[in-house]
Order: C-alpha cells, then sequence, then structure tokens
C-alpha cells in the first residue's frame, strides 16, 4: 500500500466549505480559459477541447475565427478546410463535421445571428451535434451565466478523488454527487478552481503537496 493510500484510510475527506473558500483565495482570477469572443465562439471551442489542451484549442480557434467568426460564416465552410484547420486538436474529422454541422443547425433552426445566438438551455445545447453535458455546462456558465450544473474534466475528476469528495471516474456520477454538497452559486466557478489548483499544484504526476496549502487536511497527500 502507498504512503499516500494509508493516508487516505486515515484523513478524512477535505471539508467543503473551507476548500472553497481557500481555492477562491489562492486562486482570485480563475476562469475560463477558452478564449471566445461570443456564445457560438466559446461553443466550438469546448467541442474542439475534448482530449485537447486549452492552449492548443486557443491556438487553433484564433485562426479558425479569423476565417469563420459566427455561425453563418461557419455554416458555409468547407468540410476539408475545417478538418485542416482543426487537425492539430485531435479526432480532427468528427469535430470538424460536428462544428459544421452544428453551425448549420444553428442558422437554420434558431436564425443565428453575426453575434453566434446558441441556445440558452441544456436539453437543446445537447441536441448539438458533438455537445455533451460537459460542453452544454461550460456554454450555459460561461457564456449565459446560467447555472445548469458542474462541468467535469480531467482535473475536476482527479482532485474530487484526492480531496476524497467522490469515489468514481465516471463524469455524471461525479457531478451529481458534487451538487449535493456544494453550494448552488459556486457550480460555474469550482471547475476553474479546481482546474488552477490541478494545473498549479495537484498535477496528474508529481503533485506538488509540499507547496499546498491544502495539504495538512488533504487525504491524497503523498
Amino acid at each position: 500500500m502507498t504512503s499516500a493510500a494509508k493516508r487516505a484510510k486515515k484523513l478524512p475527506p477535505l471539508p467543503v466549505l473551507p476548500t472553497i473558500r481557500a481555492l477562491k483565495k489562492n486562486y482570485p482570477d480563475a476562469h475560463c480559459a477558452l478564449d471566445a469572443e461570443n456564445p457560438f465562439q466559446l461553443l466550438v471551442a469546448t467541442i474542439l477541447s475534448a482530449q485537447c489542451t486549452d492552449e492548443r484549442v486557443n491556438i487553433v480557434t484564433k485562426v479558425l475565427f479569423g476565417k469563420y467568426p459566427d455561425a453563418p460564416a461557419m455554416a458555409q465552410a468547407d468540410l476539408g478546410d475545417l478538418e485542416e484547420l482543426v487537425r492539430s486538436t485531435g479526432f480532427f474529422k468528427n469535430k470538424a463535421k460536428n462544428i459544421l454541422q452544428t453551425a448549420k443547425t444553428l442558422v437554420e433552426q434558431y436564425n443565428s445571428d453575426l453575434t453566434g445566438q446558441v441556445p440558452q438551455s441544456l436539453e437543446l445545447l445537447v441536441a448539438l451535434p458533438g455537445v455533451g453535458r460537459k460542453t452544454a455546462n461550460v456554454v450555459l456558465g460561461n457564456a449565459y451565466q446560467i447555472i445548469s450544473g458542474i462541468v467535469v474534466d480531467t482535473h475536476v475528476t482527479r482532485l474530487s478523488n484526492r480531496f476524497g469528495w467522490v469515489k468514481s471516474e465516471n463524469a455524471e456520477i461525479i457531478e451529481r454527487e458534487l451538487s449535493d454538497f456544494i453550494p448552488r452559486e459556486d457550480w460555474i466557478l469550482i471547475s476553474h478552481l479546481l482546474i488552477s489548483h490541478g494545473r498549479a499544484l495537484c498535477k496528474a504526476r508529481n503533485p506538488q503537496c509540499d507547496q499546498c496549502f491544502l495539504a495538512d487536511a488533504c487525504p491524497a497527500r503523498t
């Protein structure tokens, strides 16, 4: 048994509210890392972020949005051109196809204007090609400030388990369990806080526990 596993047996989960307060204090500027000027661009960027870093997505979308800045322009794009533009994000064929079809759907069904009108409903968003619950929560929370759920990515999954808040790798289960005890008013911000902490200290490999302000009470401290 590893030292971390032994410690996890001795210490209870991190207390939720004090942990959230500490994260807010240490990451006062935590925010969505994807660059976007409107809800449509955020929707596209989030689709591209699947299995890809935000840094890479921002490099790609700088060129992509320069050529296709809104839904009407994207709906007229050539699929092959989109594939080349998003190739470096991985799974580029599916992503390009979904982005093109989503743009067409927005124009045809929602009369999308030049600002990139996007539905403000979880149900309508997840009906779009390539849009799952995580993507819908990102768009609703960050583009519209609509509290619909908690975004669960790899950082949120890792830290939620390390903190002892959940015992699952399933995003839907994690979101449901976190929603039970994290105050609703923090649902949008909590993912940004956990992502910030995951990038800064609580890394997947070699977590910097000796520098962590949560280490004394953390059940996963190495």
